[in-house]
């Protein structure tokens, strides 16, 4: 008995040193390399490090130094110079749950593809980490990531599992190509809902902050955002730079603040632009609010040829449309002032008044062919309540007849401008006057125009202009129809006999001044030459009694004996 006591003694010490020898074999660089391949053949992972650490003064602690982990056939998941794993308890039970994970010094990449990972924790922590987001329609890029995610139970499809608590900061992250620094990020993950209970920045040499929450639809509520000091470059035009708002399912904003800001695309730009916006949803290229509102202001705002200085705009959102508070601009060396509503349900613009003062405006060359093209479905209808234009300059270059008005005023109401999506005059009353004029190198003085408009015709009733010794006045009607129907009648009394040879009138056989009379007509189609369609008869007579009268038939003129 004494024997077989002894024999069980020294079994004992000589299984502990056996165990012993293992435990230190484990912690050589050949324990570990041979550890790592016995994981790699026998499962689905390939594991590779260099050494592991275990120190009795924290018994339950294994350090694993130059760590790569990663799926068979895939990137590495994880590379990290160390892996601190704390043990517990529960791997009695759950041997692949340990109480928590630090990874030190390398990069994680939170691909869905990667998942589902073989462990769990209770919590994961990140030290001076990189993080990047392949395959998740994000394009997350991170350095410098400290914090934790807590618990930490991934499954195929999410990463991070489907209830965790997230505290992480990141000296720099970059995400869908917006880059920013000093990262902090607070919040939960709730079966698919993601809460950011805290959002700080530091992006695009301003700041941002503010909190929202991402549900299970990919649907996002930003309940607080604030954007100071931003001064953004984009390689983007505008609709692509704010494309990103309409490519997620709905987008909720509680209240948005945007202080000083600087933003510049290639074909646009805003600077000192200071915005407030409040319960405002936009969903499936439209939008929804019951009380939203809107305020901004900037000191400059440029998109293609639209230039604005100090403009001021205050709306109100609502279920029945948009009711435009205020809009004022210094626009082509003037003023712009105006308010009305937009209506939802006939997409109609309303606007109670506009005003434009001592503009400068050049009309865009192809400013005949935008008026001819069809406007967004949005805007079937435009009508001015009521209109009002003082001091003004209006130039067009157009090479084959161009004209300016010099100190143009004009009042007007209810002028209907878009009927149907497309401009025109289609309904209302204006008169414009000038204080003088060019028309196709013609020199007018107190050029002055009334005109009437309803669904069937156009009537100027009252078209007149001063020449340089005598005055010109016109009627005209234009037809509704697409075919433009128009019809004129002009009388000049003392006036140069070549005044209209400038207009489109053959020269006469006849000189010097005198009077006119001249009736014509003709279809104004923008798909058709005028010439032919143009019928008419000029009479004239000059200060030596010598008459001529001319017909025009389809663009073609006679004489008549």
């Amino acid at each position: 008995m004494k024997f077989l006591g002894k024999l069980i003694i020294w079994l004992l010490i000589a299984l502990l040193l056996v165990m012993l020898a293992f435990y230190f074999l484990l912690q050589t660089r050949w324990g570990a390399r041979h550890i790592s391949q016995w994981l790699s053949d026998n499962t689905a992972y390939q594991v590779t490090f260099d050494a592991m650490d275990h120190r009795f003064s924290s018994p339950s602690h294994i350090l694993l130094q130059n760590v790569t982990f990663g799926r068979d056939g895939k990137p590495a998941t994880l590379v990290a110079k160390a892996v601190d794993i704390g043990l517990s308890s529960r791997q009695i039970t759950d041997p692949q749950h340990v109480d928590t994970i630090l990874l030190q010094d390398g990069t994680l990449n939170l691909s869905p593809s990667n998942a589902p990972l073989p462990f769990a924790a209770d919590r994961l922590q990140l030290s001076n980490m990189a993080l990047n987001s392949p395959e998740t329609g994000w394009e997350l890029s991170a350095q410098r990531v400290s914090g934790g995610v807590m618990p930490w139970t991934p499954e195929a499809g999410n990463v991070l599992g489907k209830k965790a608590r997230i505290q992480v900061s990141a000296g720099s992250l970059a995400l869908n190509g917006v880059p920013a620094t000093n990262v902090l990020i607070e919040g939960d993950i709730n079966n698919g809902e993601v809460t950011l209970t805290t959002v700080g920045a530091d992006m695009a040499r301003g700041s941002l902050t503010g909190n929202a929450r991402r549900n299970a639809d990919g649907s996002w509520v930003v309940e607080n955002l604030r954007l100071n000091d931003i001064r953004m470059q984009s390689d983007k035009s505008l609709l692509d730079f704010l494309a990103p708002l309409t490519t997620v399912p709905s987008l909720q904003i509680g209240r948005l603040d945007v202080t000083d800001a600087r933003l510049q695309g290639p074909d646009w730009a805003v600077t000192d632009l200071d915005l407030n916006l409040r319960n405002l949803t936009l969903s499936q290229g439209g939008w929804q609010s019951s009380d939203g509102k809107l305020s901004l202001n900037a000191s400059e705002f440029i998109y293609g040829s639209l230039h604005l200085l100090d403009p001021i705009l205050n709306a109100e959102f609502s279920p029945q449309g948009i009711a435009l508070r205020q809009f004022t601009s210094r626009w082509e060396g003037g003023m712009v002032r105006s308010s009305g509503n937009w209506l939802r349900d006939t997409h109609a613009l309303v606007l109670d008044d506009a005003v434009f003062a001592g503009l400068e405006y050049t009309l865009p060359e192809n400013w005949k062919t935008l008026w001819m093209e069809q406007l967004p479905p949005w805007l079937q209808s435009a009508t001015l309540k009521k209109f009002g234009a003082s001091r003004n300059l209006i130039i067009d270059i157009d090479p084959a007849f161009p004209w300016q008005i010099t100190a143009l005023d004009g009042y007007g109401a209810n002028l209907q401008l878009v009927k149907n999506r497309q401009w025109g005059v289609w309904g209302g009353s204006a008169t414009l006057n000038g204080a003088a004029a060019t028309f196709n190198r013609i020199d007018v003085r107190r050029p002055s125009m009334t005109l009437n408009a309803d669904a069937s015709q156009v009537n100027i009733s009252e078209l007149s202009a001063f020449t340089e010794k005598g005055i010109l006045e016109a009627t005209a009607t234009v037809s509704q129809q697409p075919q433009r129907q128009t019809s004129v009648t002009l009388n000049g009394r003392g006036v140069p006999l070549n005044v209209l040879q400038q207009w489109g009138w053959p020269a006469l056989p006849i000189t010097g001044d005198g009077n006119i009379q001249l009736t014509a007509s003709g279809n104004v189609q923008a798909e058709a030459p005028l010439k032919p369609t143009v019928n008419g008869q000029l009479h004239a007579v000059n200060m030596d009694k010598q008459e001529v009268t001319q017909q025009m038939q389809r663009g073609v003129v006679t004489e008549v004996k």
